[in-house]
């Protein structure tokens, strides 16, 4: 199937390592023009922007404080002085940690409210703005946690965070319909990156055996089980797709 995203812009955020990277390579497989956000990854997203660009695409990598608005509009504005105005924005970047509730402190809360849940806001109103003035037809694909839609030991504060996400992809899909925008969210549990031990807990082989239980494919998984359901909302093949979340999780939760 034919995609239809060769040339199109595409920004993804948080994609200096991990996921973020992966899905941003996914999307110059298929042609498509990326800008690799970055807060502090930047030697990783340069070196993403530059084997995307060995595929034959345009790249570059932007870099972005998501806690501050000012940055996050002039990163998006760069992104399309370089390669245009954007037509599909991934929000990858997230602050999670693992801590019994009791434990944390308004310190561990407010980095994960600050850019999961605001630097998202930033970022979606910044690239949304863009789109209608250029009226592009965009998609935004909006990443969440399982956490979010189940809750987690340890993960209460993280869960909270995830959790919005949820209903800005709803509300954004309502409010700008009427553009031509849609959007949607992918919905994930735990996947093989390098930070995967952080995800963890730093959980030795018998705990991590203890954690597969939960999944009936009885394995964590990978960057590439996850890029095509984003791909496949992203692209105008999609057309008629708004407002869902599509849990790509080995089964761990089902809706």
């Amino acid at each position: 199937m034919d995609l239809q995203l060769r040339d199109k812009t595409v920004l993804v955020t948080g994609a200096g390592r991990g996921l973020g990277k992966a899905i941003g390579l996914a999307f110059a497989a298929e042609g498509a023009n990326v800008a690799f956000h970055y807060n502090s990854s930047a030697k990783g997203a340069e070196e993403a922007a530059k084997e995307a660009a060995e595929l034959g695409v345009r790249a570059i990598a932007v870099g972005s404080d998501l806690g501050d608005g000012a940055a996050v509009r002039a990163a998006v504005e760069a992104v399309k002085a370089e390669l245009g105005p954007i037509d599909i924005l991934v929000n990858n970047s997230a602050v999670t940690q693992s801590k019994p509730f009791l434990d944390t402190t308004e310190e561990d809360w407010a980095p994960q409210i600050e850019i999961t849940v605001a630097g998202t806001l930033r970022v979606c109103q910044a690239v949304a703005q863009q789109m209608v003035d250029n009226k592009v037809e965009g998609s935004i694909v909006n990443l969440m946690g399982d956490s979010g839609r189940v809750g987690e030991s340890r993960l209460l504060v993280t869960a909270t965070t995830r959790s919005t996400t949820l209903g800005l992809t709803k509300s954004l899909a309502k409010e700008l319909a009427r553009y031509k925008i849609r959007a949607n969210g992918v919905s994930i549990a735990l996947v093989q990156t390098g930070s995967l031990d952080e995800h963890t807990g730093h959980a030795d082989d018998e705990k991590k055996k203890r954690i597969l239980s939960a999944y009936p494919l009885r394995r964590f998984g990978r960057p590439e089980d996850v890029t095509p359901a984003i791909l496949l909302l992203s692209s105008p093949q999609s057309s008629w797709t708004t407002g869902q979340v599509l849990s790509v999780n080995g089964g761990y939760a089902m809706p």
